[in-house]
């Protein structure tokens, strides 16, 4: 038997695919190391390796058309004078301007106010425009405190304290110099033109004790009034979660590794932090533990895009979620209108992540004073509350074919999962088991 006429076909190195050489070629051709936004691109467990078990017979759905499934929540009714009234259980993660244009931020804040949910303010500080349109504004307090002034702080209705994103927990952000205008500037007290790079760390204190006193500081500035958010990016949830209680806080958010970012290292984004999904049960266990689920809220960012993820986020022990690239899609970025200018840029649609060079065709995260023009606020607002009421419906439709009144209904016994490592994460069984990994092991599982 001969073989001559034989054709083997070039088989490709699952390790060395194409990114892998292409990475290495640019490495070594360039000597630094990729930045890039949009958050990790791995495929990961997430919410779609979970199913909702719809009510039949064991269970009692509701009808859609004349029973109610209630959407409200209370963040930060813990401590907090005056906490916040939400109609619905998603918010709008910070994102800075600066990162983005004005018009996105305004954009951002009549779109939420339209649908009854806070937006946030992100790094650099709070512009009159964003304060002006959103109704409901939550002021972050970031490590590198730029543009934060005990006025803003108490023209805001709450204040987040990050200490860690889940693109990048344990490091910090950075600005190119090229969206370093002369506000941008001028906000955040740094030279025009000029890379901006934040820090990974609060500068005034180095653990627990001192967040303590750092939350002692914020209420007395502000009165009592606001809540005060503790967000971490998730990677000890269990502990972080327990600490930040500890601490003082009335909310605590958890932001798993698929949030995106501005611009952070490549390396970062894919291959440090856990993701989302596996972020949720152990906040839930240490809230529980001291008695304060519910009484904490608990709000969980990084990837949420549908109301389906919404609810099973909420089944897990959620009190509301907090979307940031969903935000900005609903706003038209990586829009395949612009895909010429995209094409130009050497990306496509749906693909663009670089964010901070601020070249962004649909003027979203930029600050070309030309292409921010190209978003229209009011337009880009309703597109948003849009999106927001979508998601909403969503839920309700997940919750009531559950037979659940009110989302906040919803339970992890309403959850099967498809595969063993969203069935570990989520400690939901196995479709048609009643197992799930670490069942027998109460603590060790979620630490």
């Amino acid at each position: 038997m001969t073989y001559s006429n034989a054709y083997t076909p070039p088989r490709k190195s699952a390790t060395f695919d194409d990114y892998a050489l292409a990475e290495i070629r640019r490495a070594a051709a360039t000597g630094i190391y990729d930045i890039r936004g949009a958050g990790a691109k791995r495929k990961l467990p997430h919410f779609d390796d979970l199913l909702f078990l719809g009510a039949s017979i064991s269970r009692y759905p509701l009808e859609g058309y004349r029973e109610k499934c209630e959407t409200s929540v209370v963040v930060g009714s813990r401590f907090a004078k005056k906490p916040i009234h939400l109609k619905i259980p998603v918010t709008i993660a910070g994102m800075s301007f600066g990162a983005l244009s004005g018009n996105a931020k305004e954009a951002l804040g009549r779109g939420a106010t339209i649908a009854g949910t806070t937006t946030t303010t992100g790094d650099g500080g709070m512009t009159d425009e964003e304060r002006d349109h959103s109704q409901t504004l939550v002021y972050q307090y970031l490590p590198s405190r730029y543009g934060m002034n005990p006025r803003d702080l108490r023209r805001a209705d709450a204040i987040e304290v990050v200490v860690g994103q889940g693109a990048k927990p344990g490091g910090g952000g950075m600005l190119l110099g090229q969206k370093i205008t002369d506000r941008v500037a001028e906000m955040r007290t740094l030279p025009k033109g000029i890379d901006q790079r934040s820090a990974c760390r609060h500068p005034d204190w180095t653990g627990p004790d001192d967040l303590e006193i750092k939350i002692q500081e914020l209420r007395e500035i502000t009165d009592w009034e606001k809540p005060i958010y503790v967000k971490i990016g998730g990677s000890r949830p269990y502990y972080d979660t327990a600490l930040a209680v500890k601490a003082g806080a009335d909310v605590v958010v958890v932001d798993g590794m698929q949030g995106g970012t501005a611009a952070t290292q490549d390396v970062f984004i894919e291959h440090v932090g856990i993701p989302t999904l596996a972020c949720i049960r152990p906040a839930v266990q240490a809230l529980q533990e001291l008695g304060v689920h519910r009484e904490v809220q608990l709000i969980v960012s990084g990837g949420i895009r549908s109301g389906a993820d919404v609810a099973k986020a909420l089944a897990l022990g959620v009190d509301a979620v907090a979307i940031g690239t969903a935000a900005l899609v609903a706003l038209g970025d990586n829009d395949p209108r612009w895909e010429e200018e995209y094409q130009k840029l050497n990306t496509t649609a749906g693909a663009y992540d670089d964010w901070h060079e601020g070249k962004d065709p649909a003027g979203i995260t930029t600050q070309d004073p030309e292409l921010s023009k190209r978003i229209d606020p009011i337009a880009a607002g309703r597109r948003l509350a849009n999106f927001l009421k979508v998601m909403t419906l969503e839920a309700q439709t997940i919750a009531r074919a559950c037979g659940k009144n009110h989302l906040h209904n919803l339970e992890p016994e309403d959850l099967c999962a498809l595969t063993i490592e969203a069935a570990a994460m989520a400690r939901v069984p196995i479709a048609g088991t009643n197992w799930f990994p670490g069942k027998n092991d109460s603590q060790g599982a979620l630490r």
